[in-house]
């Protein structure tokens, strides 16, 4: 197994895992995401967004993108420090059980190190129970106390139209 930073060429890989991670989190309607606005965030002149990819050392298809870990970076005004939010983990499902997503986590937790960063933080949905469990075991804590509170689409464009004006 391989993990290493995202590449140019692996973007068409990744917007495939993105697809099948909706797909699995059956969400696969509200995926937008193109290869075009990929490349833009992952490699323009300001990048906002950061990745990773496991690759395949099976022999059947050597190098073959099978996960990955997009993230971007987040501040805590209590800690004073950088930390890194995790958006997407994702191992296909017939390379799970090998260590993948376990290696991709740790590749994080080793950038958050690295760089002085004190958080490495994501959401999970409360029913994907063995991603909850995968968390558990490498130490993560779920937040119980907080809600993840989103605005998107219309109620998004209607909030932001109410401002008011000087």
């Amino acid at each position: 197994m391989t993990v290493r930073p995202v590449r140019p060429d692996d973007v068409p890989a990744v917007v495939g895992l993105v697809r099948e991670l909706a797909d699995y989190e059956r969400a696969l309607h509200e995926v937008r995401l193109t290869e075009e606005q990929l490349t833009a965030v992952l490699f323009g002149d300001s990048p906002a967004l950061f990745g990773h990819v496991a690759t395949a050392d099976d022999g059947v298809h050597p190098g073959e993108v099978v996960g990955i870990a997009l993230w971007f970076l987040n501040f805590s005004t209590w800690r004073g420090t950088h930390g890194i939010y995790l958006e997407d983990l994702y191992v296909s499902p017939g390379h799970r059980g090998t260590g993948l997503g376990r290696e991709l986590l740790r590749t994080l937790a080793a950038v958050c190190v690295e760089r002085g960063y004190s958080r490495l933080e994501w959401s999970v949905l409360d029913w994907n129970a063995p991603s909850i469990d995968f968390y558990k075991a490498a130490g993560a804590v779920p937040m119980d106390d907080w809600t993840v509170f989103r605005l998107t689409d219309e109620a998004l464009s209607t909030f932001a139209d109410d401002r008011r004006t000087p």
